[in-house]
């Protein structure tokens, strides 16, 4: 079975096995859509999906257009509105409108550009999708070329309001310093937000399967593991023993790096202290400046649970909102 975001290797698939196939692209949405720009849709010419669009809303109707495209080898773009009567039907709240480009494999989509994309995808490498949504040219941009686009996370049109990129990426990554109970709520959480989490602990009775299930568990000593994780720009850091000796030695090659978010936890005080010792090994106040502390938005939260909320959001915020 092909997971939702195998839109492009399903297209292809079919296209090497004779099918007609086309690839459907979210590139504007207004009001409550239900799928982000970016998401995408395969279609075969035997009607068969993979991914989505709409989340079940206008699958039907962006079908029968495919079927034409795969026809006339043309692209398409597509606009749809979503009232709030077939939302509720799919199980979404309210409705919307959204404009999709469908691009035919074999047509607009050229076979060899979506080989090559599902191949860098394979690699997990990221990847642009660019497609001027008026004349239907496509093409590849590499990591190096998708600036803040990447680092942001999210697909859209280029400043010429005509080449939509789609965002094609491995997952955003989340390094937690400490296996505590914050980190046990946090890392499904950040699971389900769409990041590869990865729990750091040199105290196996904490980083253990049990308390974190299906979860990559480093015990190496921190400053070595936070070394070996290497955080870039699509990185966030979290640090939650609460003991110097293992929180600081990661801090510290955290701050050196491009991670988009770097929180650690503790008091105000505590924080105080924290800050003294990283001026003793010679941080600069920029870098200290960094560390959001005590982590996450400040939102009430007591329980770990509600800590984990608190840095998610906060997490969510630096990412969305730099």
């Amino acid at each position: 079975m092909q997971r939702l975001d195998d839109a492009p290797r399903a297209a292809l698939e079919w296209h090497r096995a004779g099918k007609g196939a086309a690839l459907a692209t979210v590139i504007e949405t207004w009001g409550s859509a239900p799928r982000p720009r970016g998401s995408q849709l395969a279609i075969s010419e035997d009607a068969e999906l993979v991914g989505s669009v709409s989340g079940g809303c206008v699958e039907g109707a962006v079908v029968a257009e495919a079927l034409d495209a795969m026809g006339d080898r043309k692209h398409r773009v597509l606009e749809y509105g979503v009232s709030d009567d077939e939302a509720f039907a799919v199980g979404l709240a309210c409705g919307g409108t959204i404009r999709i480009l469908l691009e035919p494999v074999g047509g607009t989509l050229p076979p060899e550009l979506l080989e090559e994309l599902v191949a860098r995808r394979v690699r997990h490498e990221a990847v642009g999708q660019a497609a001027n949504v008026e004349d239907g040219a496509t093409a590849l941009i590499d990591a190096s070329d998708l600036g803040a686009r990447l680092r942001e996370d999210r697909s859209g049109f280029e400043p010429d309001g005509r080449t939509f990129v789609t965002l094609h990426a491995p997952p955003l990554r989340l390094a937690v310093v400490g296996g505590v109970h914050i980190a046990q709520a946090l890392v499904p959480m950040a699971r389900l937000a769409g990041y590869a989490p990865m729990v750091i602990d040199p105290r196996e009775a904490f980083a253990s399967a049990d308390r974190f299930p299906e979860t990559r568990l480093v015990h190496d000593w921190p400053d070595e593991a936070m070394a070996a994780f290497a955080p870039d720009a699509r990185s966030a850091v979290v640090l939650l023993t609460h003991d110097p000796k293992l929180d600081d030695p990661a801090l510290r090659i955290a701050l050196d790096s491009p991670a988009f978010y770097v929180g650690a936890l503790g008091s105000t005080r505590t924080h105080a202290k924290r800050v003294a010792r990283l001026q003793e090994t010679g941080l600069s106040p920029e870098a200290i400046a960094r560390i959001d502390a005590p982590v996450g938005l400040d939102i009430g939260a007591q329980s770990p649970g509600e800590i984990a909320v608190a840095i998610l959001a906060a997490m969510t915020q630096a990412l969305r909102k730099p």
